[in-house]
């Protein structure tokens, strides 16, 4: 899977908007809130997603592909890892991911903020 067909997939999402908060680098929002950081679009293709409510069930990912997936910077404690695209991770996989970290973001966002299906 590409960096660009990544995009794709998470702004097709129900709500998902891409923002620019930090000079150079990407992520995709549902609401206020994060639930892909794409980084830059010229940079290694790569999604952090939230892997589990914990570190400890999003390390599994780390055990089952440990040259593609890593804990996330600053946010890895809290479940996010960052998983690399078009390396040993299967596409099916890489969208479950997303899949997971969007409905785990949704969750937690004020009804308000919530997108309607």
């Amino acid at each position: 899977m590409t960096r660009e067909e990544m995009l794709a997939y998470c702004l097709a999402k129900p709500g998902a908007w891409l923002d620019r908060p930090w000079e150079g680098d990407e992520v995709v929002k549902v609401g206020s809130r994060i639930f892909a950081f794409l980084g830059a679009p010229e940079g290694e293709g790569r999604v952090g997603v939230k892997c589990g409510p914990s570190r400890e069930v999003a390390d599994e990912w780390l055990h089952r592909f440990p040259d593609d997936a890593r804990s996330s910077p600053y946010i890895g404690r809290s479940g996010w890892n960052t998983l690399r695209l078009g390396g040993g991770i299967p596409d099916d996989e890489l969208i479950e991911a997303v899949d997971g970290s969007y409905d785990a973001v949704v969750a937690k966002l004020p009804k308000r903020e919530r997108p309607t299906v």
